[in-house]
């Protein structure tokens, strides 16, 4: 198999993962963790596409400001999801 296979692979693996962690996870703020580790996993599949210009302003939008704001939100909020 070629890196590039590889690394494909790998990215949709983690994504999978994180999305997974972020779905079940009931503290809102590890939630916001893992939906940046998505979006990290999503990033390393965009360089392999050699797609770098969506890449930096993927890395700036979705793990710099979306997840400010998310902790920003989940502070005015509960921490823990009920149920």
């Amino acid at each position: 198999m070629s890196l590039t296979l590889l690394l494909i692979i790998l990215g949709s693996l983690l994504s999978l993962v994180f999305v997974y962690l972020t779905v079940t996870e009931r503290d809102l703020l590890k939630a916001v963790g893992f939906s940046a580790g998505q979006s990290i996993a999503y990033t390393i599949l965009l360089h392999v596409f050699a797609a770098t210009d969506i890449v930096l302003t993927y890395i700036a939008v979705s793990v710099g400001i979306y997840s400010a704001l998310l902790v920003y939100v989940v502070s005015k909020t509960e921490r823990f999801e009920e149920g």
